[in-house]
Formats: C-alpha cells, structure tokens, sequence
C-alpha cells in the first residue's frame, strides 16, 4: 500500500471518524485489511535468510555444548579450525549467546596491580575424576599465579594431603625461579588452622615452611573470593580454555597436556588488561632467591611388613626383601615414585601406581622366599652334589631317594664326605655301593674309610705241617655277603 492511501485511511478514521466498514466502501478495500493497517500501519520486514559459515558446524557445536555447557567460543574455534571451519571468533559468540543466556556480575570490584615479585596467589581446582580401569581417583589442579604478570603454573594431582600440597608449591618456585615475598590464599586446611575475623593462625607446619622459604603468607577472608581474584579467573580460564573436549589416560598424561597448553596459550596469550603476554611481562629478578638445598616433602609412613613380605600404602601392596618380615619401615612417596628405606638405607623403589589392589614387586623377591624353604634347600644341595660328581651321582641320589632314608641327611653326609676324600673317591665308592644295591651315605662312608685308613698286615699263620704253609687260596670278594646280608635285612 502506498504512504498516500495509508493517509487517507488514519484521516478518515481519526479526523473524519468514519467506520472501519464506510472507509472499506469508500476504498474498495476489505474491511480486515482496513483494521490491520490501522492497528500496524508499518509491517517490520522479514530478513532474508543468508547462508553463514557456521552452519554447516551447528550440530557439531550443539554435540559440544552438551558436554560442556561453559565451554567458550575461542575452545570451539580452535576445535573448528581443522575441521575447514574459516570464519571468525565472533559469529560464534553470536550463536552462544543465542543458545545460552549471558552472566552478569552482582557486583563491582576494585582492580588491584601489585608490582612485580610482589605477590603469588595459590589456590586449588577440582576437576572431577580419572577413571583407571573403574578405579577412579578425584583429580585435583594446583594453580600459582604471579599477579603482576600473570605468569601461570598449574600441576595436577591426585591428593590435596599436606605434603602434596608444598611439592606444589617447590615446583611452582622452581618454575617462576624465585619465591614472592607474600603469597595470597584462600582459606585452604593445608595452610589456615582457624580464621576468627581479621586473626588468622596458620597451620605450624606451614609456618615452618614459609620461614624455610622466606615468604609471608596471607589469608583472604572467608567468603571474600575476589581478594585473590587472579587465581579465580585463572582457574575458570583453565575449565574453559584447557579441560574442554580433552580424553586423558592418566596423571602423567593430564599434567604433559597442561605443560603443552601452559608453554604455547596460557602463558603465551595477549593478556586484555596489561595488554603483553605473561610472558613478556615476567620479571624473574624481582622475585627472591631459592634455598641452596630444598627440604623433603614427600609423602611419609612408618608401615609395617607383614609375614606377605609387603607393606600397604595407598591401597597397594609393595613387596620388600623376606628378611624384613616383621620390622617397620619408612615409606615416602611423590607423584612419580614409592621409596622404601630402612632406617636411612633405601631398599627399594617403585614407579607410582594409582591403580588400587595392586601388588608390585612380587616377582622379584618370591623367588628368594621359594629358595629359602627346605625343599628349595634339599634341591640345591643335590644339584650340588650332581655337579661335583657328575651322572654317576643322579642315578645314585635316584636310587636313594625311592629306598626309606632320609634324602637330605644322606646329602648333607655326602657332600662331607666329598670334602673328606675328594669327588673322584667318592664317585668310586659311589659306583661300588650302587653295583651291590646298598643306597645310603653311611655305606659309601665306609667304603671310603677302608680304602683310605692304612691297615697294619698281620704276619701270616705258621702250620706246623709245611705243606699246608704252601697252599694258596682263591681270592674272595665280600660284596657277595654283604648283598646277602642286605636283602636278610629288608624281608622283614
């Protein structure tokens, strides 16, 4: 309809006050078409739909989103890129915002810059579980920010224990290359015994610590999450810039991805408020120096080894040398490794399984339980006794042990015997008593000691009839009767 028609219409109706039905007559228009232009006199028009180059990704994006709804549109863009996607980070802010309402904050805040080696701020992250083979451990990031640069470290773990807690800190100090004069927490356990108001105690053992590092450690108050404010935005950066649309298989796994993403986009990224990298604005001189030597904070139990030859630590069993059944033990653990000493003598060390029911080590020292046993025992003295004498000596000991003796005091015996006379006379002696069927040490003893004791001869027998003097006898072998006599002796 055109702009003059459309006149005449809200003349005649407002001006003139004719009827919907006269002004319908009057223009030969219909009478609904009357009404709609005097209740819309400007229809909005309808844009026209234009292809966008997120669209073919929408569906991919909506997959996403279910997985984590927080996940930002840099994380998806950088997803995208491989995938073909071209377009810009904004399109994809549009669309979120579309799918997702945005936040805004309840309050406003106070911006403070601390200058540099001023101000660490420590804080700790939970990021739900990793799952190893259905035996799931909580996983826990360690975050440290410089304040001034924003220089980041973060570390992963397992355990919030207390001495886990300081590792964190002596390699976040090794990494930033010094320590800042105050560090700024929330109110973590490991760190804050009570907080009444402004008096804040401090946990002894953390007190200890901050003198051994030389630092001043502060508490924000409870409640009061933007006094530490750096780490809290650095912690919601890592959940949405790190953690999405990432598979880990285990620790070592998680914390070499966070090194990667730490190294080239955390620390790495324009930072919008001091407009530089952390990196360029890092300023290692500032901070105070390390100690010489840095203390041993490791994980540490007295535990007890049980008849098992093993020790329980964090639901595992880590098996130690037989010989230490009964004793105590000192066992101290880090992320990377179990070590067990004795008193300070390290006996043994593990890589760190955090698996649970797990048995390590028993392999290695089953083999020392097996051979102390008396059969173990009896084994390795015939396999002695067979080197020494050779073959002749296995089908003796055969014999042997299927007659009613005892093996191992016949071993024993002869292996004496061996060290009496020699391999080669007991190796006779043993032939001669196998050749009569006499099985058993004593026998072979004998013969040995016959042959080997000098004898004194006995003059012979004078007769008084000559003639007999000078018959000679056959010579007669013994062996025959003491076979006789032997087997006299089983019959019963």
């Amino acid at each position: 309809m055109d702009s003059e028609r459309l006149n005449t219409i809200f003349r005649l109706f407002h001006a003139e006050k004719w009827s919907i039905r006269r002004i319908a007559r009057h223009l030969r228009m219909s009478r609904p078409t009357v009404a709609r232009y005097l209740n819309e006199p400007v229809r909005p028009r309808r844009p026209a739909h234009r292809a966008s180059k997120l669209d073919p990704y929408k569906p991919t994006i909506d997959d996403w989103l279910t997985q984590d709804p927080d996940v930002s549109a840099v994380v998806i863009a950088q997803r995208l890129r491989p995938a073909g996607y071209t377009g810009g980070v904004s399109i994809l802010k549009d669309y979120l915002r579309q799918v997702r309402p945005a936040r805004r904050p309840s309050r406003a805040f106070l911006r403070v810059e601390p200058p540099p080696g001023e101000c660490f701020e420590i804080d700790w992250g939970h990021f739900d579980a990793l799952d190893y083979q259905r035996d799931k451990r909580k996983l826990y990031a360690f975050v440290c920010v410089e304040a001034h640069s924003r220089l980041l470290y973060l570390e992963f773990t397992h355990s919030q224990r207390f001495e886990t807690f300081l590792r964190c800190h002596q390699h976040a100090f090794e990494f930033f290359g010094g320590v800042a004069r105050h560090l700024v927490y929330d109110n973590l356990a490991s760190a804050v015994a009570e907080h009444d108001g402004r008096v804040v105690r401090f946990q002894a053992r953390f007190l200890a610590f901050a003198r051994e590092y030389a630092f001043c450690p502060r508490a924000c108050n409870p409640a009061a999450p933007w006094e530490k404010g750096k780490t809290e935005r650095v912690i919601g950066y890592i959940r949405s810039n790190f953690w999405p649309l990432r598979i880990f298989s285990d620790l070592d796994d998680v914390n070499r991805q966070a090194r990667q993403w730490r190294e080239e986009v955390a620390n790495q990224r324009r930072h919008a408020e001091t407009r530089q990298t952390p990196r360029e604005r890092f300023r290692p001189e500032a901070l105070q120096p390390l100690p010489a030597i840095p203390p041993d904070y490791r994980d540490t139990e007295c535990l007890l080894v049980h008849n098992n030859f093993r020790v329980h630590f964090d639901a595992n069993r880590y098996c130690v040398p037989p010989r230490l059944v009964g004793l105590h033990l000192t066992v101290k653990a880090d992320s990377q490794s179990v070590t067990i000493y004795e008193r300070h003598r390290e006996i043994v060390r593990y890589p760190r399984c955090w698996h649970r029911g797990q048995t390590l080590g028993e392999d290695r020292y089953s083999p020392e339980v097996l051979a102390d046993r008396p059969g173990a025992r009896r084994s390795m003295a015939q396999q002695r006794l067979v080197d020494l004498l050779g073959p002749a000596a296995e089908t003796y000991l055969t014999g042997l042990a299927r007659s009613d003796r005892s093996l191992s005091r016949d071993i024993d015996q002869l292996l004496e015997a061996v060290r009496l006379y020699g391999a080669p006379a007991v190796t006779q002696a043993m032939a001669k008593a196998q050749a009569a069927g006499a099985f058993g040490a004593d026998y072979v003893s004998n013969l040995l000691h016959q042959e080997h004791t000098p004898r004194s001869l006995e003059p012979p027998l004078r007769l008084k009839d000559e003639r007999l003097n000078q018959l000679v006898t056959d010579p007669l072998s013994l062996l025959d009767y003491d076979a006789l006599i032997l087997s006299e002796r089983k019959k019963p």
